[in-house]
């Protein structure tokens, strides 16, 4: 009897936190979705100032985070995470110039979530290798995931004809920089829970809640970006491109974006990254696309989430 309501306990749980793992990445995808239409009316010329405005808000997002969290520890190496995010951001104004956003999203968007996924389910930089119970599963739900993202090809054909060679060369290698990057940068949060489990690391004893390297994470996001706003000016003789209209937009815009990205550190936390990541960045590219597309990310989160159990 006892040993009957510790199991089903043990599956109430896992049910629980299965729940939790897919609303937050619902949620996610949604915001992820929406975020830069506050800005969709608004001039952001070149985007340096926009992404400042934008990571501006961000930060203040993870300070309100941490308060609620009561200032867990800062982790510094955290930060690493947000210094990769941003410096990825910085290539997205080049990328459309250079082979526009259809070609651009198609590649960032699939190196995003295949660098992110592999190095959680394989252990790279690091990091421990994710068990599954079903590895094929899992291989196949990110696969579907992946291959969903050239539902856009006929957009990217058209775009690649009316480029040159060498737009076409700078534009896709930017573009994998920048997924690379964006799949990057949750590795540092995933060593140091990993590390805190061993001994004679610095890292012994850190928090295993996702959430709490919020702060760190995006500290870093804000740190790097104003570095970066920096040499922009400096290269710009101290006369950079300020679009007032879009501060307010932007804020918005970058609220939007934080709390996205903390419901993704949350799937991390309840899901594992190895799952969460197929999810919200198949769902992040297909959010406007018919039902069919739809269908095959459906089937594609759900075998690897299934993959899990």
């Amino acid at each position: 009897m006892d040993n009957w309501e510790a199991k089903n306990s043990s599956t109430n749980s896992n049910g629980t936190e299965l729940t939790i793992g897919f609303i937050s990445s619902a949620v996610s995808v949604v915001l992820f979705g929406t975020n830069f239409v506050p800005v969709k009316k608004f001039e952001t010329g070149d985007g340096m100032f926009f992404q400042w405005i934008l990571c501006a808000a961000i930060w203040i997002v993870s300070l309100v985070v941490n308060l609620i969290q009561n200032c867990p520890r800062f982790w510094p190496l955290a930060m690493v995470g947000g210094c990769l995010w941003a410096t990825g951001n910085i290539t997205v104004v080049p990328i459309l110039k250079t082979i526009g956003l259809g070609l651009g999203l198609l590649i960032w968007a699939s190196f995003n979530l295949m660098t992110g996924w592999a190095s959680s389910r394989f252990g790279w930089f690091g990091i421990d290798p994710e068990e599954v119970s079903n590895p094929v599963l899992n291989y196949v739900g990110a696969g579907l995931s992946s291959i969903n993202h050239s539902e856009n090809g006929h957009d990217a054909s058209w775009v690649d004809s009316l480029s040159p060679l060498a737009k076409r060369v700078i534009g896709c290698s930017l573009a994998v920089i920048a997924g690379i990057l964006y799949g990057s940068s949750f590795v540092p949060v995933l060593y140091i829970k990993d590390h805190s489990q061993r001994n004679g690391t610095i890292f012994k004893g850190a928090s295993q809640f996702d959430l709490d390297y919020v702060f760190a994470h995006f500290s870093g996001i804000f740190l790097t970006s104003t570095i970066y706003f920096l040499i922009y000016c400096t290269a710009m003789k101290n006369n950079p491109r300020v679009y007032p209209q879009v501060i307010i937009p932007g804020f918005v815009s970058g609220v939007l974006w934080a709390i996205a990205t903390c419901c993704w550190f949350i799937a991390n936390h309840y899901l594992s990254a190895v799952v969460s990541f197929p999810i919200i960045t198949a769902g992040m590219k297909n959010y406007l696309l018919l039902l069919a597309a739809f269908c095959i990310i459906l089937a594609g989160s759900l075998s690897t989430a299934f993959s899990k159990v």
